[in-house]
């Protein structure tokens, strides 16, 4: 399998893979869907009962107008930056056997007072000011006068195959390498093709026509349909592949490739193992 980097940035990616087959392919992106682990809060403990403030004399009530669940299933939805080499998961981690420690979990206090609208942003971590939240305008709940929110919620590694707030990617799709080709001897320099082409793919260079940008072809053949000479043929690749994703931030694009390519070697190996074993 051979990968081409054709566009990666922090939360997109578009990548060309030769040398594979649908197959493979499926099985990549499943891998980047549901394999591939990352942080996300887990644990919330809600502080109960009136609040004072320092600034004011004025005691505020830990009250909001949502239940506590719905707001604990929002923060667990919040992406967590997740550094894989850092993290173990919690109930693998040698150092606490599961209760919890810096090795396996992350501890974000939240405190405000209304009225206001509480966001992502909010959330402080406890000691280490760089694991903050990567999107801090992410609504969670609007106080009125008088109420106010104080919890501590813990983030620890999963995968969305246990739940969706693990998933670190997004429209994992992958399309067939698009293959144009013109015969000149047939072309007739109607343009005919070049005008049916939803996507202005197709241009004139003289009397000759060319293909402007190959990836961008969605394989529609309006082009072939429109061309009664049949001088162009239009087919994807079984061997080539563009594959495009996105990530929620709490991984890079390049990160979660590299991630998902290991944990499927891993896959591979073991399954190799269970064949010799039989």
């Amino acid at each position: 399998m051979k990968i081409d980097e054709k566009q990666i940035d922090d939360r997109k990616a578009k990548i060309i893979i030769g040398d594979a087959n649908p197959p493979l392919l499926n099985a990549l992106r499943r891998t980047l869907v549901a394999d591939v682990p990352k942080l996300a809060i887990e644990d919330v403990e809600f502080h109960l009962g009136s609040i004072g403030s320092e600034d004011e004399d004025k005691e505020y009530e830990s009250n909001t107008p949502l239940f506590d669940e719905i707001i604990a299933h929002r923060l667990g939805l919040i992406p967590i930056p997740t550094d894989l080499d850092l993290f173990n998961y919690r109930e693998e981690c040698d150092k606490c056997d599961g209760e919890g420690c810096p090795n396996c979990t992350i501890i974000y206090s939240l405190s405000k007072k209304g009225p206001c609208t509480v966001y992502s942003g909010d959330l402080n971590p406890v000691g280490e000011s760089e694991l903050r939240v990567v999107d801090d305008l992410i609504p969670l709940v609007k106080l009125e006068d008088d109420q106010a929110i104080l919890l501590y919620a813990t983030a620890e590694l999963g995968t969305a195959k246990e739940h969706a707030k693990w998933q670190p990617t997004s429209g994992v799709g992958y399309k067939y390498f698009p293959d144009i080709e013109i015969d000149t001897d047939k072309c007739d320099s109607c343009k005919q093709c070049v005008e049916a082409c939803p996507l202005d793919i197709l241009d004139m260079d003289g009397d000759e026509v060319i293909v402007d940008d190959l990836e961008t072809c969605s394989l529609c053949k309006s082009c072939m349909d429109e061309c009664d000479m049949g001088a162009i043929q239009v087919q994807g690749r079984d061997d080539k592949f563009i594959l495009r994703y996105e990530t929620d931030g709490s991984l890079t694009a390049e990160d979660t490739l590299k991630k998902s390519l290991e944990i499927m070697e891993e896959k591979f190996d073991d399954f190799i193992q269970m064949i010799e074993g039989l």
